[in-house]
């Protein structure tokens, strides 16, 4: 169960700590110098604790007795594992959103996509935050608490593992696709066909992680 955060300084420091993790900054395999990063944030390394606690909690860190917290690297079977539990969830996830979305959701779920497809065409590095976005909104059409629940600490996992591997522009533009796909299945209210082209689309990305490491 992930603890309680008390203090809002310790918030603050969890918000700017995962956003170094996921953005590789950190980057997998090394050490978290709390000192260094205390001072960083300007923040005593209290709160900074509690923010390594919260994370280690999350995955996002892996925390040794005596000896610190540090980035986890990315293994294959973390990828299938993390895959498998991923595919279960947001399956069951496109379904959902094919059988309740409103024009609402759809409008978000194209908007998010316009920005993910311009963000790329301009030739940035496909940004993690673009691509939660999207699964963000297509849990929120969803309507399932619970669900979106598991899925965002999988989901910042797989951004964590995949913050370690090279560019790969051939794949982000075909997960450009496949999201445009998904919302078109998702707008039509296709509950089986959201749910087959959501298949698709994680076992691509997860074929694609695992070549990736080598």
């Amino acid at each position: 169960m992930t603890p309680p955060l008390h203090l809002s300084l310790a918030g603050q420091a969890v918000d700017a700590l995962r956003e170094l993790v996921l953005t590789g900054e950190i980057r997998p395999g090394a050490r978290v110098n709390e000192v260094e990063l205390a001072g960083r944030l300007g923040i005593s390394r209290g709160p900074l604790r509690e923010a390594i606690r919260h994370l280690a909690s999350e995955g996002l860190l892996v925390l040794v007795p005596h000896r610190g917290a540090h980035v986890p690297d990315a293994t294959a079977a973390d990828v299938r594992a993390l895959f498998e539990l991923r595919t279960a969830l947001e399956c069951a996830a496109a379904e959902l959103a094919a059988s309740r979305r409103t024009d609402e959701d759809v409008a978000r779920l194209r908007a998010v996509c316009a920005e993910s497809r311009r963000t790329y065409q301009a030739g940035e590095r496909f940004p993690h935050r673009l691509d939660l976005a999207f699964h963000r909104a297509l849990l929120d059409a969803a309507r399932s608490p619970r669900i979106a629940e598991q899925v965002r600490l999988v989901q910042q996992r797989v951004v964590l593992l995949r913050s370690g591997l090279r560019d790969d522009p051939p794949h982000q533009h075909a997960s450009l696709d496949e999201h445009d796909t998904l919302v078109d299945a998702v707008a039509a209210g296709e509950v089986s066909r959201a749910a087959e082209v959501m298949r698709g689309h994680l076992a691509r990305v997860c074929a694609q992680m695992l070549a990736n490491l080598g």
